[in-house]
C-alpha cells in the first residue's frame, strides 16, 4: 500500500474567482474541511469579473471548468466571486454535475443582527445592480434601511494588499466617504466581494463601530454539509495546486501569497 493517495480516491474541491478574493473562502473551508485536496484557479486574464459582461463571465468560467475537469476528478465547486454567482449559477449546474456553490451577499444574517436598521452593502458595481441581489435585500431586509456601495476600486487595493503592499487608510475614506456622509451610519456592513475580508482591518478603521459580515463561513458551512462525511482521512501528502489562466509579471507577484496558504504548486491553464 502506497502512503500517496490515489487520484480517484481523494477528495477534491475547486475554489475559482477572478483574483485572490477566493482565498478567503479557501480560509474557512480549511476550519472545517482541512483534510481536502484543494484546487484554486485565479482568471487573470477576466480580473476583475465585476467589470465584466454577464455574458463574458458565465463563458469564460464554464471553459475554465471544463479544462480543469480533464485534469481533476471534483467533489464540488465552490464559485468564489459574488459577481460570478448572481450571474453564471444556473448555467453552471447546467452543463456540470457536480455540486457547485456560490458566493451571494450576506443579507439575511446582516439584516438580523443590525442594532441601528441600516446595513450598507459593499459590492462591485455588476453585483450591487443584479436581480438577484436586489431580491435579497427584498425578501430579507425589507425593514432595513440598505444603502448601496459599488466599487471595483476597493478589489484592486485588497490585490494589493494581498502583495504586500500598504495602503494609507485615507484611499479607504475617500472610497467610503459617501457612507461617513450619511446622517445615519450603516452599523452592518455586507461583504458583498470576496476579495473584502483581506481589507477586512481597514473598513474597521473606517467604520469602527460597525458588524462585518460575509459569506465565507455559510460556504463552508454548506460544503461540510455535502461532502464532509467524505474528507480524506489518510496522510495528507498530496500538495493543493493553483492554476492561473495566463502566466506574467503579475501571477509571479502572487507566489508568497499561494504559498502562505499551501498554494506551492501553481501553473498556467490552457483554456
Amino acid at each position: 500500500m502506497t502512503s500517496q493517495m490515489n487520484f480517484y480516491d481523494r477528495v477534491s474541491v475547486l475554489i475559482l474567482d477572478s483574483g485572490i478574493g477566493g482565498l478567503s473562502v479557501y480560509q474557512e473551508m480549511q476550519k472545517l474541511l482541512p483534510h481536502i485536496y484543494y484546487i484554486y484557479c485565479f482568471d487573470n486574464e477576466g480580473f476583475p469579473y465585476g467589470e465584466k459582461s454577464e455574458i463574458f463571465v458565465s463563458e469564460q468560467i464554464v471553459k475554465i471548468m471544463t479544462a480543469i475537469q480533464k485534469k481533476h476528478l471534483l467533489n464540488c465547486v465552490i464559485i468564489a466571486c459574488n459577481t460570478a454567482s448572481t450571474t453564471a449559477l444556473p448555467i453552471l449546474r447546467a452543463h456540470f454535475s457536480c455540486p457547485i456553490i456560490g458566493a451571494v451577499p450576506a443579507i439575511k444574517p446582516a439584516a438580523r443582527i443590525t442594532r441601528n436598521g441600516v446595513l450598507g452593502l459593499l459590492a462591485t458595481p455588476e453585483t450591487i445592480k443584479r436581480p438577484y441581489t436586489l431580491d435579497l435585500i427584498k425578501r430579507f431586509a425589507k425593514n432595513c434601511q440598505v444603502e448601496l456601495l459599488g466599487t471595483s476600486e476597493l478589489v484592486y487595493l485588497a490585490e494589493k494588499k494581498v502583495r504586500g503592499i500598504k495602503i494609507p487608510i485615507n484611499t479607504f475614506k475617500k472610497i467610503l466617504q459617501p457612507w461617513l456622509n450619511l446622517q445615519k451610519v450603516p452599523d452592518t456592513i455586507v461583504l458583498g466581494c470576496t476579495h473584502f475580508p483581506f481589507i477586512i482591518n481597514e473598513l474597521q478603521q473606517v467604520f469602527f463601530n460597525a458588524s462585518m459580515v460575509h459569506s465565507g463561513t455559510a460556504i463552508a458551512k454548506r460544503a461540510f454539509s455535502l461532502i464532509g462525511s467524505q474528507q480524506n482521512t489518510s496522510a495528507h501528502s498530496f500538495k493543493n495546486k493553483a492554476y492561473c489562466v495566463k502566466k506574467n509579471c503579475e501571477t509571479e507577484s502572487l507566489y508568497p501569497a499561494l504559498e502562505k496558504y499551501g498554494f506551492s504548486i501553481l501553473e498556467e491553464l490552457s483554456l
